[in-house]
Formats: structure tokens, C-alpha cells, sequence
């Protein structure tokens, strides 16, 4: 059987984390894109709240990764 090394574990949470950040990040943008377009008349905060809505949900998730909860 072949060891992971502690180096290659952590490296794998971490490109986790990059592509958590990625997706939830273009899905707020997304979201906050269309509400944008649909309620608001083309304003700038729906898409800039669903941008940090995504990054906050992101963040949340690689500190409990990184953390082991």
C-alpha cells in the first residue's frame, strides 16, 4: 500500500478549496446577475452581494476542511 503524505493531503483540501471558491463564487454571480437583470433594473449590488454571498460560503467551507471539523 502506498502512504499519502501529510504534504499531499493538504494539497488536496486546498485544490478543493480553489474550486469550491471558483463555483460558488460564479454561482453567486450568476444568481446575483440574473436578479439583477430580472428585479432590480440593472443594479450593481445584487450581483456584488451574491459575489460575497458565494465567497463567505466558500470560506466557511475551507476552514472546516482545513480544520478536520
Amino acid at each position: 500500500m502506498a502512504q499519502t503524505l501529510a504534504e499531499d493531503q493538504y494539497g488536496r483540501k486546498i485544490d478543493r478549496c480553489l474550486t469550491d471558491t471558483v463555483v460558488k463564487f460564479g454561482g453567486g454571480l450568476v444568481l446575483g446577475g440574473m436578479f439583477s437583470l430580472l428585479f432590480f433594473k440593472r443594479r450593481a449590488w445584487p450581483i456584488i452581494m451574491g459575489s460575497g454571498f458565494g465567497i463567505g460560503m466558500a470560506y466557511t467551507n475551507c476552514e472546516r476542511s482545513l480544520n478536520g471539523k
